[in-house]
């Protein structure tokens, strides 16, 4: 599935942000306040592109941080206030199910890429990609839309990665190797070239 707005200019992920009054306000709303989402929070600190984050989760809704349930998110006061959303669900079919919703209600579904992390010139990233620290993406490889490479992850050249997929950390994928969508590869694996 492709989604509307991935956009790519020269590589790079273009970014939407909103403008209140006179000045641009960017905003993430994370659904899961679990251990991937708090992953992510820390994440979008680090790039420093965000002013306001703040999570949504069905079982955490007396933690400060969590400002209501998952399926609040279609509320009009959420969707003008969160110009971007990301569904940190590990599972990924279910990670796949909200990306679509979070995009048919309007938000964007950002790419976050940790500055420790080394994607080549030539590879193919999608949207609502996340890349963890000192994890490898080489050469001519491509990401779909929705992928988790975690931590120290390393995909080799000429690879495909389907939608929603996972590459838990320290997982390798060998050159030439193509991974359906919403597969995990564990901890550990290596892949070998097919």
């Amino acid at each position: 599935m492709e989604f509307s707005n991935s956009l790519c200019y020269n590589k790079k992920r273009i970014t939407y942000a909103f403008v209140k009054g006179s000045d641009i306000v960017k905003s993430l709303l994370i659904l899961g306040a679990g251990g991937f989402g708090r992953t992510v929070r820390e994440l979008a600190i680090s790039l420093g592109d965000y002013d306001h984050i703040a999570f949504l989760d069905d079982g955490a809704l007396d933690a400060d941080d969590v400002i209501a349930h998952c399926g609040a998110y279609r509320r009009e006061s959420l969707i003008s206030e969160f110009s971007d959303a990301y569904p940190a669900f590990g599972d990924n079919s279910l990670r796949y199910a909200w990306m679509k919703e979070l995009h048919d209600a309007g938000y964007f579904v950002p790419t976050m890429i940790h500055p420790h992390a080394y994607i080549s010139p030539s590879a193919d990233i999608g949207f609502g990609v996340i890349v963890l620290p000192n994890a490898v993406i080489n050469t001519n490889t491509k990401v779909e839309d929705g992928s988790i490479i975690n931590i120290g992850a390393l995909i080799d050249h000429d690879c495909t990665l389907g939608v929603c997929c996972h590459i838990a950390p320290g997982a390798i994928i060998k050159a030439n190797n193509i991974v359906p969508p919403q597969a995990k590869v564990e901890s550990g694996t290596v892949l070998q070239r097919k």
